[in-house]
């Protein structure tokens, strides 16, 4: 019995393969299109690609284009093809703007280039254009069923942006270049007021100032611990729990014991 049934397994799937190769070659589009229909809805995304990419100059135009199209697109998204699912989503909007899919094309084809970011220490040109095509999708579409998980993907993209610029910022304490480090982290601060890294950016622009002020020559000393102190008082005022609360407390100690010899 076993044996029937590794058999008739064997056979339907020759007679699959078969069949499949005989749409390839096929001259009847009609064919073709039938197969790739067929691939499309068991999933076999990258086996209907092969056709779609043979008969889709053909029917545009046509009656069967728009599900030919939305097909197409799709298989693209679903194989992860994200640069050519999101140029063929775009197109299908473009040319079916009274589609009853023109809100999903929409939304997956910004997605589509949102899938194309990279890491935040990468450059950030793909996040960027995401960014501009997810946003004209919540200008467009405002009460779309689409627009939650729309703003969640902003989100997580703009978080993205703002920890690279929050990196480089930081880089220049990295690197004791303790002004610059200042001004590009008071720049991120205003630039970017709500976001989750502030915290930090606030704790290496006092930690900056510290270094800069206790390496002082005393000329420069006094003016630059007033500096750091304000800025230690700016650090708790956003969060007097702070995580770096014990270490900013011991900086600050010495700050207050260093302003002393200047009250003498």
């Amino acid at each position: 019995m076993k044996k029937l049934l590794s058999l008739l397994l064997l056979v339907a799937v020759f007679s699959s393969c078969n069949e499949y190769q005989k749409a390839l070659k096929s001259e009847d589009v009609a064919v073709k299109f039938d197969m790739a229909t067929k691939l499309y809805e068991a999933g076999k995304y990258s086996k209907a690609i092969r056709i779609f990419e043979q008969i889709a100059p053909a029917y545009r135009g046509k009656p069967q284009a728009e599900k030919l199209f939305y097909m197409f697109s799709q298989s693209y998204y679903k194989t992860k093809q994200y640069t050519l699912s999101g140029y063929q989503f775009e197109s299908f909007v473009s040319s079916y703007p009274k589609s009853e899919k023109l809100q999903e094309a929409a939304y997956l084809g910004a997605k589509s280039y949102s899938m194309l970011s990279p890491v935040f220490s990468l450059d950030q040109t793909d996040t960027n254009k995401a960014l501009d095509k997810l946003q004209s999708f919540i200008d467009t579409y405002p009460n779309s069923e689409y627009v939650t998980e729309a703003n969640s993907v902003v989100k997580v993209l703009s978080e993205k942006i703002e920890k690279k610029v929050y990196e480089n910022a930081k880089g220049y304490n990295t690197i004791s270049d303790f002004k610059s480090a200042i001004v590009a982290l008071d720049n991120f601060v205003a630039d970017y007021p709500g976001t989750p890294f502030k915290e930090d950016a606030l704790y290496y622009k006092f930690d900056s100032a510290y270094q800069l002020a206790i390496n002082s020559v005393p000329a420069k000393m006094q003016d630059r611990l007033i500096v750091a102190k304000t800025a230690q008082l700016n650090l708790m005022k956003f969060n007097a729990e702070t995580k770096y609360k014990k270490v900013a407390n011991e900086m600050l100690a010495r700050i207050d014991k260093d302003l002393q010899k200047f009250t003498k």
